[in-house]
C-alpha cells in the first residue's frame, strides 16, 4: 500500500492547503489536483472520518490522493468543523459551503462544475450523502457521484450489527453512542434527513451511490440498508461488502480504493 510520502512525491499530483469562511468559524481545505494536460477534469469533494468528533484533513490523504490521482479528478477534502464544540447542523453546512467554493473556482482549476462527485468515510460518509441531499433541496448544484465508506448513517443506533457476530470489531457501539451526543445534542435532531440518511422518507433524487461497507464493522448492516433503501427510491446504487475488512482499514484499503476510483471514473465521465 502506498503512504502518505510517496503519494505527495507522486510527480503528477498537486497538494495545497487552502482557508475559507465555514458556517462558524473559517475551514480548511485540501487541494488535490493531477499537474495539467489540458484535460478538463470532474470534481470530487472527500470527507474525512472521526465520528464527528475528531479527525482531520491528514486523516483523509490516502483517499483523497488516490482518487485525484486514479480517476483523475480535482479533490477538494474538508476540514469541516467537529463537536461538541460545533454541533449539527455545522458540519454539513461546512461542506456545502466547500462545495460552493468548488464550483466558483472550477475554472481557475480547468475542472468541470457540472460533473461534481463526493465521498466519505466514516462521519464523512454521512456527511456526502447528506450534503448531495442539501444539493437536491437547494437546486443550485447538481451532484452526479456519491461514495459512501463504512457511513455513519443511524444515530438510533438500531441497525447495528450484533457484537457477538462481528469478529473483532474497531468500532464499539459506545464509541458509535458518545459521538452521535456530541454531534446531535438536542434528541430532535436524530430524525433530521440532513443527520439521519436512514430516516428520510425522500431519498428519490439523490446522486448514484456506491457504497463500502466492512465485514470486521458493526456499520456494515446499516450501510447495506442504506443501499436497498437507496435503490427502493430509484437512485442507482452498487454496494459491496469487502472480507476480511475493518472500519478504519476500509479507508486505505487497495481494492476498496480501486473500486472508488472505478466508479468516479464511470459516473464522471465527459458525455458529448
Amino acid at each position: 500500500m502506498a503512504s502518505l510520502l510517496d503519494l505527495e512525491r507522486a510527480p503528477r499530483l498537486c497538494i495545497e492547503d487552502v482557508r475559507i469562511a465555514g458556517h462558524v468559524q473559517p475551514i480548511n481545505l485540501r487541494s488535490y489536483r493531477p499537474a495539467s494536460d489540458g484535460t478538463i477534469l470532474p470534481i470530487v469533494l472527500y470527507f474525512h472520518g472521526g465520528g464527528f468528533t475528531s479527525g482531520s484533513l491528514d486523516d483523509g490523504d490516502i483517499a483523497a490522493a488516490s482518487i485525484a490521482r486514479d480517476t483523475p479528478a480535482w479533490v477538494v477534502s474538508v476540514g469541516y468543523s467537529l463537536a461538541p464544540t460545533f454541533p449539527f447542523p455545522a458540519a454539513p453546512e461546512d461542506g456545502y459551503r466547500a462545495l460552493q467554493w468548488a464550483v466558483a473556482h472550477a475554472r481557475a482549476q480547468r475542472a468541470d462544475p457540472l460533473r461534481i462527485g463526493i465521498a466519505g468515510h466514516d462521519a464523512g460518509g454521512n456527511l456526502a450523502t447528506c450534503i448531495s441531499a442539501i444539493a437536491r433541496d437547494r437546486g443550485d448544484i447538481r451532484m452526479s457521484a456519491q461514495v459512501l465508506l463504512a457511513p455513519l448513517l443511524d444515530p438510533s443506533m438500531t441497525r447495528l450489527a450484533d457484537e457477538r457476530k462481528v469478529l473483532c470489531p474497531d468500532l464499539e457501539a459506545s464509541e458509535c453512542a458518545r459521538c452521535y451526543r456530541a454531534y446531535l445534542p438536542n434528541p430532535s435532531q436524530r430524525l433530521h434527513p440532513y443527520a439521519a440518511p436512514l430516516e428520510s422518507r425522500r431519498l428519490n433524487g439523490l446522486p448514484p451511490a456506491l457504497i463500502a461497507s466492512a465485514e470486521h464493522d458493526l456499520l456494515h448492516i446499516e450501510a447495506e440498508k442504506y443501499a436497498a433503501e437507496l435503490i427502493s427510491a430509484g437512485v442507482p446504487t452498487e454496494v459491496t461488502r469487502y472480507g476480511k475488512a475493518s472500519h478504519q482499514a476500509l479507508v486505505t484499503h487497495p481494492d476498496v480504493l480501486g473500486d472508488v476510483a472505478a466508479f468516479f471514473r464511470k459516473r464522471l465521465a465527459r458525455t458529448k
